[in-house]
């Protein structure tokens, strides 16, 4: 693998998307993957951009065949990545980023160990379930079931490299774009950019 493998994992209502959205607005060399799903595209999402859309059919088919790097339901919904885009892109060097849950998170980290892994959290309980609320889209019963989720996904924060706290989202996105310039200056990656150059200098 010559580009990074960039994973963000995060409980509902932290801000992971909009954090992600003004990364990838301002770091033109990061891809964000995008899965597919089962569930139904809503209001102004476009197939290929907010998800690839398919059947339960066609998932458990392409899950069969081995097409996913990861998967998982949620919320009674299936949500895969593409094996074979993620190696492909990395193969041209190019940053990859994957928004997924932590379960998904677990199966890429067996696969690829080098990756980094980042957690969001929110800046304190109650403001997660203001956001959640102030969404207006979900029921109450759902917002319940999304905090009980949340307190379920934050058990396993230790298991990433980097933890952001979304307070200010400004400060946010600078903490995870130190975090995409210190993975690109690894060593392992800057030998491979300039083994011509380190050649060079030993000469």
């Amino acid at each position: 693998m010559s580009g990074s493998l960039f994973i963000i994992s995060a409980p509902s209502g932290a801000g992971k998307t909009s954090l992600v959205h003004a990364l990838l607005a301002t770091n033109s060399q990061i891809n964000l993957s995008v899965s597919y799903t089962t569930r139904a595209p809503r209001s102004g999402e476009v197939d290929g951009k907010a998800y690839h859309f398919v059947s339960r059919e066609t998932f458990i088919a392409m899950a069969a065949g081995g097409e996913f790097l990861e998967s998982a339901e949620v919320y009674g919904n299936f949500y895969g990545t593409s094996r074979r885009w993620i190696s492909q892109e990395n193969a041209r060097d190019r940053d990859i980023l994957l928004e997924i849950d932590w379960q998904g998170a677990a199966q890429v980290r067996s696969i690829f160990p080098e990756c980094v892994s980042i957690f969001i959290l929110p800046p304190s309980i109650a403001e997660l379930e203001q956001r959640l609320k102030g969404r207006g889209t979900d029921s109450r019963e759902i917002v319940e079931r999304r905090m009980k989720a949340a307190r379920d996904d934050v058990a396993h924060v230790a298991e990433f490299d980097y933890v952001i706290i979304n307070d200010d989202l400004n400060t946010a996105l600078k903490e995870f774009n130190a975090v995409v310039l210190a993975a690109r200056l690894r060593t392992a990656r800057q030998l491979t950019r300039h083994q011509s150059l380190i050649n060079q200098l030993l000469e």
